[in-house]
C-alpha cells in the first residue's frame, strides 16, 4: 500500500520567500539530511497537510519528521541538531555558550523579521523609524560577532544560520528604505559574503530580484502606499 504524504522520513512544509523555512533548509543541508519540500500556497490556500499539522498557528515551517509534525523555526532548528547530533553540530557544547547562542538567534528573531516587513510594507514615520532600529540591531549584532568568522568563533553555527536566512532580504530593505548594508554595516556584510559560500546557504536563500518583484507585488495587491 503507498504511504500516506507526512508518514515517514523527513519533509519540510515551506514557502519560497520564508526565511523561516530557509534556515531549516540550510540546517538540514549542513548535516546532509535527506528531506522533502512541500511548496504551500501561502495565504491562498494552505493544504490540508498544513492545517493538520499546525492547528494551532496554521503557518510554515513545519517539519514533518517520521509522520510527527514539529513547529516554529527556532524549535525545528534545535530538534534538526538534537535528533542529528553528530553531524555538523549547531549549537555548542557547552552551557554558557548555548545559552549565548540562543539569546543572539531569539534577539534575531524579535527584531530582524518585523522590522523588515515595516520598511517593505509602511510608509512615513513608522517606515523611518523600522529603518532606524533595523540599523541599529545590525550594529548591534556587529559588536557580537567582532572580530570572528562566524558568531560562533570559527565554525558556522546556530545564530549564523539564524540570521543569514534573511540575507535574501537585504537587497529589497536597501531599495524600499534607500540605505546601503555594505555602507553601514560592513562587517554583517562581510560575513553574510562567507556564510553564502557555503553550498547550504547558496541553494536555500532567494533570488533577491525575484523576491522584491514578489514585495512589490504584494504592496499594489493591497494597495501599500
Amino acid at each position: 500500500m503507498e504511504e500516506e504524504k507526512g508518514e515517514k522520513g523527513v519533509i519540510l512544509l515551506d514557502f519560497w520567500t520564508s526565511p523561516f523555512s530557509q534556515r531549516l533548509k540550510i540546517a538540514m543541508d549542513e548535516k546532509n539530511v535527506e528531506f522533502e519540500c512541500i511548496e504551500e500556497d501561502i495565504p491562498n490556500n494552505k493544504s490540508q497537510l498544513l492545517l493538520k499539522s499546525n492547528p494551532v498557528y496554521k503557518k510554515i515551517p513545519v517539519l514533518i519528521h517520521d509522520g510527527k509534525p514539529i513547529c516554529e523555526s527556532m524549535v525545528i532548528l534545535r530538534y534538526i541538531d538534537e535528533v542529528w547530533p553528530h553531524q555538523a553540530p549547531l549549537l555548542p557544547a557547552d552551557p554558557y555558550s548555548r545559552a549565548i547562542a540562543s539569546f543572539w538567534a531569539d534577539f534575531i528573531d524579535k527584531k530582524v523579521y518585523d522590522l523588515g516587513t515595516k520598511i517593505w510594507m509602511r510608509s512615513g514615520e513608522v517606515h523611518e523609524t523600522a529603518k532606524k532600529e533595523l540599523l541599529e540591531v545590525m550594529k548591534t549584532l556587529e559588536g557580537e560577532l567582532g572580530e570572528k568568522e562566524f558568531f560562533g568563533g570559527d565554525v558556522f553555527g546556530f545564530v549564523d544560520i539564524a540570521l543569514v536566512s534573511f540575507y535574501g532580504w537585504f537587497p529589497a530593505y536597501e531599495i524600499f528604505a534607500k540605505f546601503s548594508f555594505e555602507e553601514e554595516c560592513p562587517k554583517i556584510m562581510a560575513w553574510a559574503k562567507r556564510c553564502v559560500q557555503r553550498e547550504s546557504v547558496c541553494k536555500a536563500l532567494p533570488e533577491p530580484k525575484k523576491l522584491y518583484e514578489y514585495l512589490l507585488d504584494l504592496k499594489k495587491t493591497y494597495n501599500l502606499y
